[in-house]
């Protein structure tokens, strides 16, 4: 089995930023998955669970009715790790411009007031697991981060490799 590309970033060293994680293409179609890194993998604490599922909510709400951005909106949620967010877009567009949207984004995010949106029984699958003061919290700082040092390069890891030239990969 093939080692999928976003297990040879190194992790250890990625920073707080926004990188084009992949390009696929549904036929002449480019779709681009950029990761929204919020905090420093191994290095910081996660993301709450409870804040990073209100930023998921909000920034959704906030991209899907953005005049520019909404017809090419595929897909915006958090990663596993909880340390950020993949937006998946229609379309190539470079880091520096992805950062322009992600702080507007999160500074609708940290002046948010109001009922969040889609957290109801009826709307959210777990509408009790939303956090709106650590939210904004999260999305000031990460704000903060965006406009303080701009990264967009994945630091890679050195993989060793055997007398046959096959390389290790860890599980």
């Amino acid at each position: 089995m093939n080692l999928i590309p976003s297990f040879s970033v190194d992790h250890t060293n990625l920073k707080p930023g926004i990188y084009i994680s992949r390009t696929d293409y549904c036929g002449d179609t480019p779709v681009t998955t950029y990761d929204i890194r919020m905090t420093a993998p191994n290095q910081e604490p996660a993301v709450n669970i409870a804040a990073i599922h209100t930023i998921e909510h909000l920034v959704a709400t906030y991209l899907r009715n953005d005049p520019e951005w909404k017809d090419k909106v595929i897909y915006w949620g958090p990663m596993g790790c909880l340390t950020g967010n993949y937006l998946i877009l229609k379309g190539q567009y470079p880091c520096e411009v992805i950062r322009d949207l992600m702080i507007d984004a999160f500074r609708e995010v940290s002046d948010y007031e109001g009922d969040v949106p889609g957290t109801t029984p009826a709307t959210c699958g777990n509408c009790l697991m939303h956090d709106l003061p650590m939210a904004k919290w999260e999305a000031r700082r990460y704000v903060s981060r965006l406009e303080r040092q701009f990264c967009c390069t994945y630091p890679g890891v050195e993989r060793p490799k055997d007398s046959a030239g096959n390389q290790f990969f860890d599980a």
